[in-house]
């Protein structure tokens, strides 16, 4: 059975793809098989090999063995050549895998080429660098030379969802590498290719055979059995809450593999009537919750704009959100895609229908934008209240509520009154005001006079019921690292 396949993009750019399951540096195939939609025209792209019960096996056994067959001890500055090799050839082949992401997920070729792909290459050189910077303390206690050890957890487990497939595939595999560990990635079931042309540039970045293994499945199969797998010391998730209670509770009932979370969000994105340049701020909250077509865990879904700058708030932000282009990703000019899946359009579209029966204004949009795809108009509610349904639950589309406020504390209120705690923003020229509002506020990152703005030198991560851990930046370290306190009795 050949697992090669060819195709080409809308705009004529032809790929080459391996479709197996790539276990031990090898592409084999799977249990069963998945088809893989282009979300802009609804059309089957390809099937890819699904890992069932025995391919899951095989890829923690083949993690498992690398790791005690060198991986584990390895040097520093090898890993670090290793990963630095790796980024080299994702710069090399940017422009495939970004239109191979395009192809796949549906974000408008300009953002995979800017951001993407290039975080991806910036995620591996950031945690290469980091290879040889780990270190323990020397601690003083009487009589003892006390020191600690950091260690590698062994096999890490990592689940990625479909908005970013190849962002998220590097924010798991960059940090568990750099600490010497092996990894087993399960792609979203709805997102697999460009996971799957990277795991080609692994082999030729000259990796040991069972580092990385990159799976595709079904979550409740394939991510179920990884996250239950015995020989995993180590899962991390993105996804939705739901999902991530579930892997919490696999890990729970079987080793109790440590687990770290990145989960849903209800972001607030507050505008104070100080703000210096409203055009700047309308721009921002635009990017805040149209990015990526609104499928964004951070989104700025809830816009609060202070009472005395709201109709114009209102005025400017529904005419700059009419101006874009929604449609073909591969159109220079367009900024959003299309819905990752029918279901995920339903969804969405759901939402809008309820916003409007609960009495919300739908001031812009609510409409599918033509025939093929799973294009939906940027959306804008007002007249929300707090506990209407389009307020309370992550929507995961093109949808914002706008509400006023009068001051800090009405607003701080109304931030709060949700599960999330993912991210936020603050729009002030005030610099007192922009640094006692971002420490009241109960959020992961919160932006000053920006939005969406994510750099691999940053932890992110969420309160409350937007998950636990921290990915980005050295903290993420921790979450693949083991500590060891070693006492020795030197008799004083």
């Amino acid at each position: 059975m050949s697992l090669t396949t060819e195709f080409t993009t809308t705009d004529g750019y032809k790929l080459t793809l391996n479709t197996g399951l790539f276990i031990n540096n090898e592409f084999i195939e799977g249990s069963s098989t998945i088809e893989t939609v282009n979300p802009s025209t609804g059309q089957v792209i390809t099937a890819v090999q699904a890992a069932g019960e025995k391919e899951v096996d095989l890829a923690v056994e083949a993690a498992h063995k690398a790791y005690y067959g060198g991986w584990k001890t390895s040097n520093p500055r090898e890993r670090a050549r290793l990963m630095n090799k790796l980024a080299d050839l994702v710069d090399r082949d940017m422009d495939e895998l970004a239109h191979i992401e395009t192809l796949d997920n549906g974000k408008p070729l300009t953002d995979a080429k800017s951001f993407d792909v290039p975080g991806l290459a910036a995620q591996l050189r950031y945690f290469a660098g980091c290879t040889d910077k780990v270190h323990g303390k020397v601690i003083e206690t009487q009589g003892k030379l006390s020191y600690t050890i950091h260690e590698p957890i062994g096999v890490c487990g990592g689940i990625i969802p479909w908005n970013f497939p190849l962002a998220m595939l590097s924010w798991k595999i960059a940090p568990a590498l750099a600490m010497s560990n092996t990894v087993v990635i399960k792609t979203s079931e709805l997102t697999p290719l460009s996971a799957l042309r990277f795991a080609s540039l692994v082999v030729e970045a000259g990796f040991p055979p069972g580092v990385i293994n990159i799976i595709t499945g079904y979550g409740h199969i394939t991510g179920d059995l990884l996250a239950r797998h015995n020989r995993v010391s180590k899962i991390a998730f993105t996804g939705s809450t739901a999902v991530g209670r579930l892997i919490m509770k696999a890990a729970a009932e079987t080793n109790l593999k440590k687990v770290t979370l990145e989960l849903g969000g209800k972001s607030p994105n507050i505008i104070f009537d100080d703000v210096e340049n409203l055009d700047e701020a309308v721009f921002w909250s635009r990017l805040g919750i149209y990015m990526n077509a609104g499928q964004v865990c951070c989104a700025g879904s809830r816009i609060y704009v202070q009472e005395g700058i709201y109709d114009q708030f209102i005025e400017k932000f529904k005419a700059l959100a009419a101006s874009g282009t929604v449609g073909n990703p591969y159109d220079e000019k367009t900024i959003q895609g299309p819905q990752i899946s029918e279901r995920q359009f339903d969804r969405v579209m759901g939402y809008i229908e309820t916003g409007k029966s609960e009495g919300a204004t739908c001031l812009l949009g609510g409409n599918r934008v033509g025939d093929a795809g799973y294009f939906i108009e940027p959306t804008i509610f007002t007249d929300v209240t707090p506990k209407m349904k389009i307020m309370q639950e992550e929507i995961f589309g093109p949808v914002v509520a706008i509400s006023k406020f009068k001051d800090v504390d009405d607003v701080i209120e109304m931030a709060h009154d949700t599960d999330y705690g993912l991210a936020a923003a603050v729009f002030t020229s005030s610099l007192k005001r922009a640094i006692t509002v971002s420490n009241r506020l109960e959020a992961g990152t919160v932006w000053v006079n920006c939005y969406n703005q994510i750099s691999e030198n940053t932890p992110f991560g969420g309160y409350k019921q937007s998950g636990n851990g921290r990915e980005n930046s050295v903290y993420a370290l921790d979450n693949y690292t083991q500590i060891k306190a070693v006492k020795i009795n030197i008799g004083l």
